[in-house]
């Protein structure tokens, strides 16, 4: 007998707000552009990528395409995309190890 395998989708596990932040948390230590991207594009599935396209003025495809592996979303993008899912940017100081 042969089990068919499926892919894993992080965005189905991402239920709560805190969640998706510390999902994110997690992105944005990785210091890996492209991978936070992604994680980006991982939590606007989980909260509703049509509800993100309407807050945000773009379309759902654009948005798909942009949080890709491949896309490279310019900061506007997704500074626009974080407020439409209730998240800042913040900074805070290197610590030094």
């Amino acid at each position: 007998m042969t089990e068919k395998l499926t892919t894993y989708d992080p965005a189905e596990d991402l239920a709560s707000e805190e969640a998706m932040a510390v999902f994110m948390a997690e992105a944005f230590a990785t210091n890996d552009a492209a991978y936070i991207a992604h994680a980006l594009g991982v939590v606007a599935r989980a909260k509703g990528m049509a509800q993100i396209a309407g807050q945000t003025g773009l379309s759902r495809e654009q948005l798909y395409r942009t949080f890709s592996e491949r896309g490279n979303p310019t900061l506007k993008t997704t500074l626009a995309v974080m407020k439409a899912l209730g998240m800042e940017l913040t900074a805070k100081a290197a610590t030094h190890a």
